[in-house]
């Protein structure tokens, strides 16, 4: 990573760092569209009411103003930088509903604000790529199998470790917990979702505690969360806790389906995890999380879930489905434990160096041939000894070395591989480096 900023929580990247990035954004645009999904982009900025229409996390947003105010303008709404972008999208469909196409299956990479005590993977200002579907009215379940597939196979193309994409069903969770007389079902779900920080035990007393629940009532919500299978076999294990609610059956088919199917094209990928609950309270049947496997402190690193009511103008509702993958915290992780490098720490390929001040012009003419067949290079400033330009196309990472040489009005070209040595003759108009050097690559370290 690039030396500690002085503002913490708002990272900054290293051209090296900044090219695996990119490599992680390209790879996921390029995931996102061979499935179907067309890119958005949502303003920054939302009315802090907007904001926080959904969800309590008012302490961590970020509130904007002009550092001299206008009075004379009268009240104006208040202002705030994006939390996330799944409620700026709702209100985007809202507004736009007129001109979109419906079921409307969207992208959107960005970045968001959000007021959190720094820590690794944990940032004030990161990125996100988000992908969901939304419908007109209704929305058909089975985008919650494809938003399942769709993140297994971006994930797949990263230079990351094995991971586990979690699902669960709300409609499930909430069904058994009315079924053992518990109805404060979002009270069980915020308590349920810090079973893997604080233990069954402490969550079973927070149910006592705080829910009232007795001893039979926190001992079956515990068995449930316990409950975690890479097939459809949680099916019977979950009827084998014996409790019967109508909303419960619905879960059970609803997640019943994903598992089947997900488990069928990405086996080892899935996990039924009955203890996944999400935090925010717009969630409403399938949910996701995704951890990477023997870094599960580092927390979810994909989460998401089916939506009902989120996007609404009060006549229209539009449910929808989607996942959001924190690229910023998995960046940090690819940098931090060095699972993958780039090739080099600059785009050129080539370096043009320069036999005298003269040649500076023909330089530019070798480069124009050159960036015409995306061959990307640089041209050096002076004419300096050609050993310093060799090392400074070699501290720069450029494998390439162009020279010319002017004798009775021609102009010889000859190109070195200054990591081998290798000179040879060559026509700007038709020279190319080998295909694994034309571009930056970024590799996992080992392959």
């Amino acid at each position: 990573m690039a030396r500690k900023a002085s503002l913490s929580g708002f990272p900054e990247h290293l051209p090296q760092e900044r090219l695996v990035e990119n490599f992680v954004l390209d790879t996921l645009r390029e995931t996102f569209e061979l499935h179907g999904f067309s890119p958005i982009e949502t303003r920054s900025v939302e009315t802090i009411d907007q904001l926080l229409r959904k969800g309590d996390i008012d302490k961590e947003v970020y509130a904007i103003s002009r550092l001299q105010e206008d009075d004379s303008r009268g009240k104006k709404e208040k202002l705030a930088l994006h939390f996330d972008l799944t409620v700026p999208f709702a209100r985007y469909v809202v507004e736009n509903a007129g001109y979109l196409n419906f079921p409307f299956m969207r992208y959107q990479i960005q970045k968001v604000w959000r007021g959190e005590r720094p820590q690794e993977g944990r940032a004030r200002e990161f990125t996100q790529a988000d992908v969901d579907v939304v419908g007109d009215g209704e929305l058909p379940f089975r985008y919650d199998v494809e938003l399942a597939l769709v993140m297994v196979d971006a994930l797949s193309k990263l230079p990351i470790p094995a991971f586990k994409l979690r699902i669960n069903n709300r409609k499930l969770s909430e069904g058994f917990y009315k079924g053992i007389g518990l109805e404060d079902t979002a009270g069980v779900l915020r308590s349920i979702d810090k079973i893997d920080k604080i233990g069954p035990d402490a969550v079973a007393q927070l149910l006592k505690d705080e829910l009232g629940a007795n001893d039979e009532q926190a001992e079956a919500a515990i068995k449930l969360a316990q409950i975690k299978t890479d097939d459809t076999s949680f099916v019977e294990q979950v009827r084998a806790l014996g409790v019967e609610h109508e909303l419960l059956e619905e879960g059970i088919a609803e997640l019943e389906e994903v598992i089947a199917e997900t488990s069928k094209r990405a086996p080892g990928r899935v996990l039924a995890d009955l203890s996944i609950a999400r935090g925010l309270d717009y969630y409403t049947g399938t949910v996701y999380e995704t951890v990477l496997v023997g870094h599960e402190q580092l927390g979810s690193i994909c989460s998401g879930g089916r939506y009902e009511s989120l996007a609404s103008n009060g006549k229209k509702t539009y449910p929808g489905v989607g996942l959001s993958i924190g690229v910023t915290r998995v960046v940090a992780r690819i940098l931090s434990q060095n699972f993958a490098q780039a090739s080099r720490s600059v785009p050129s390929a080539v370096f043009i160096a320069l036999t005298n001040d003269e040649m500076w012009s023909s330089a530019q003419d070798v480069a124009d041939n050159l960036r015409s067949r995306g061959i990307a290079c640089e041209v050096s400033a002076n004419a300096a000894k050609f050993g310093k330009q060799i090392k400074y196309a070699e501290k720069r990472g450029i494998p390439f070395v162009w020279f010319l040489n002017e004798k009775d009005g021609v102009i010889d070209h000859q190109v070195k591989d200054i990591r081998c040595g290798e000179q040879v003759e060559a026509d700007p108009t038709s020279w190319n480096p080998p295909a694994e050097d034309l571009k930056v690559s970024v590799t996992a370290v080992g392959e």
